[in-house]
């Protein structure tokens, strides 16, 4: 009976500590989405720079592309910024972005003074369609294949290796190019 009491909380205290060991090997940036292999979520919103027309997820079937959800107020955009600028000038992979929870003249300031890496930015002001992607916060970036599938989510910056590691690879399958 006492080698009971002492066995059952041992074990029990050594899952735990197996889970939390595990728990912390794992990327938080690479928090699995339930939107992967998922179509991507409907929005037809205004651009940021062209309000008078709109963009829609439908503009874009029949391509792969990227969906890179910023804001001008936040601080990690703008650290990710020369990432999606090199990426965008390589005309790898239409990048579009997603202005998500911001003033329109604000966001179109820092597109003017930090350069536009977006073929259109679809204006996002109260982050309604970001809450269907499931934003967490920004930066997020989405690539989405031919079919308007979501094939790829990050949360947080896209780094240089990202971009190498997981980006360009997985555009260059989807694409038919592996």
């Amino acid at each position: 009976m006492l080698r009971a009491r002492i066995l059952i909380p041992a074990l029990v205290f050594a899952a735990l500590v197996a889970i939390l060991a595990i728990g912390l090997t794992l990327d938080p940036r690479e928090v699995p989405s339930p939107l992967i292999n998922k179509p991507a979520p409907a929005f037809n919103l205004p651009q940021l720079d062209r309000p008078e027309m709109t963009i829609s997820q439908k503009d874009m079937l029949g391509k792969v592309w990227m969906l890179n959800v910023w804001a001008s107020w936040c601080v990690s955009c703008r650290e990710e910024h020369p990432t999606v600028l090199a990426l965008a000038r390589t005309g790898v992979v239409p990048v579009i972005g997603l202005n998500y929870k911001d003033e329109r003249a604000a966001g179109l300031q820092w597109l003017e003074r930090l350069g536009n890496p977006y073929q259109t930015s679809a204006f996002d002001h109260d982050g309604r369609v970001g809450i269907d992607y499931g934003v967490y916060g920004v930066p997020e970036t989405y690539v989405i294949d031919k079919a308007g599938v979501i094939r790829y989510k990050r949360i947080g910056v896209v780094t240089p290796e990202v971009v190498r590691d997981k980006i360009l690879p997985l555009v260059k399958e989807l694409n038919g190019n592996a």
